[in-house]
């Protein structure tokens, strides 16, 4: 019996490319493995907010004692974290024995890495006896293999320019790829405030009952508390979402939009959603670890979320210097990314990644300095992330902040061995 690094190892050999978009031949293995689910399925898509998303989907859901079960990828550290049974990742064991599933039912069918794993996934969420199934897409929508579910609450999150030279190079043709996960006569829930027409012109066209923000849910709010209003349902004086940032009250607001849609199925209670909401945890989404100097972690990688990550920044307040950790795939859009958070930062620690997709740190510093027009700025390039912020930590003051961001790898690569505690070392005694 093979262990699931064995397994993942085996699978990473076994497609010519890494992305193979399209469902046949996923759909053929799924097929034979008798693959279906008896509870409701909600699919989220969308550029950013997925993760954040199914968080507080997955957590309202437990505060109201559903057996719950979230897909989503990419993994921080650990393969495992990309399955989620009941709020606790899946075991390595378990996981193992629905590779050895998949590999029994493929018939010399090529499935890709994610492919492979995803039907694994899938497989041992159908066996796990829940009462409520929660699926990110991994890239796009309509061709990505999450899609061989059928939804029974489709949500399309924010839509920006990512991954264009597969999905397309305009929010337009992006949306129509997200809108994919669509299905006839059922909710889908749409938390873009500004919404592709693609997206509903698809709504329209497949006859799927839509939910759109600023029509059909709003949300207001103050300094202390925040309100959600939808189709004869309000909650008031609610507290703030425990993942920080502007762009989580959007995100939040799609969750309980998608919650009113299924309450037939899965009612929640008020409790359950102040609850949840309080409680949810998120590692890397503007994630902020107390210490000297103080840590945050965001998983920002494309235009857009890093726009949120520069206004979450400055929000924080004053720091006298910003130390900024970056590491990044080379099909980014790095010029308009730089430049945006440029202003906010005063050293950078560019790293390399471990994967063949990475642009080099050595690249990342001239798309970086390309742009810079500061004089006072410094960088340096990196072999790993945990080099690049033991550098930043060497060099930082107690009351200076260190940002990592970029790529999920870069974030993950400072979490290895857990969540930093950082001990400015002139504090030391």
């Amino acid at each position: 019996m093979k262990t699931l690094q064995e397994w993942l190892a085996f699978c990473e050999q076994l497609h010519p490319v890494a992305i193979d978009m399209g469902l046949d031949r996923v759909k053929a293995v799924a097929e034979r493995m008798a693959l279906r689910f008896d509870c409701p399925v909600i699919t989220v898509a969308g550029t950013n907010g997925k993760g954040s998303t199914c968080a507080m989907l997955e957590a309202i859901l437990l505060e109201a004692g559903y057996k719950t079960g979230v897909y989503t990828s990419p993994h921080l550290v650990h393969f495992e974290e990309r399955c989620r049974l009941h709020g606790e990742s899946a075991s390595a064991a378990a996981l193992a024995e629905a590779f050895a599933v998949v590999e029994s039912a493929r018939a010399g069918v090529s499935l890709t890495y994610f492919e492979f794993s995803t039907l694994a996934i899938l497989h041992l969420m159908a066996r796990s006896g829940l009462d409520v199934v929660i699926l990110e897409v991994g890239l796009g929508g309509r061709l990505d293999a999450v899609n061989i579910v059928d939804a029974d609450c489709a949500v399309i999150t924010s839509i920006d320019i990512d991954h264009a030279a597969i999905l397309g190079k305009d929010r337009e043709s992006i949306g129509f790829e997200k809108a994919g996960i669509m299905r006839a006569g059922r909710p889908v829930v749409v938390s873009d405030p500004v919404p592709p027409q693609s997206v509903l012109n698809h709504a329209a066209a497949v006859g799927a009952e839509l939910w759109r923000f600023g029509q059909d849910f709003n949300f207001s709010g103050d300094k202390q508390q925040w309100a959600w209003a939808g189709r004869g349902r309000r909650y008031a004086g609610m507290a703030y979402p425990a993942l920080r940032g502007a762009n989580q009250l959007v995100n939040a607001s799609g969750v309980l939009a998608a919650l009113e849609a299924l309450r037939q199925r899965i009612p929640v209670t008020a409790q359950a959603v102040r609850n949840g909401l309080a409680m949810v945890e998120l590692p890397g989404r503007f994630q902020i670890v107390p210490g000297q100097p103080v840590l945050v972690l965001d998983v920002a990688h494309n235009p857009h979320s890093v726009a949120a990550l520069a206004e979450n920044l400055d929000a924080m307040g004053f720091y006298p210097t910003t130390h900024a950790v970056f590491g990044a795939m080379a099909d980014k859009d790095l010029v308009p990314m730089l430049a945006r958070v440029n202003p906010l930062m005063d050293r950078w620690y560019f790293t390399d990644l471990p994967l063949p997709r990475a642009a080099s740190a050595v690249s990342l510093e001239q798309a970086w300095q390309a742009q810079n027009t500061r004089q006072d700025v410094v960088s340096s390039v990196h072999a790993d992330p945990m080099a690049a912020l033991q550098a930043a930590i060497e060099a930082a003051d107690p009351a200076d902040r260190i940002v990592v961001f970029g790529s999920f790898y870069t974030v993950g690569g400072v979490l290895q061995d857990g969540i930093p505690r950082l001990q400015a070392k002139h504090l030391s005694p």
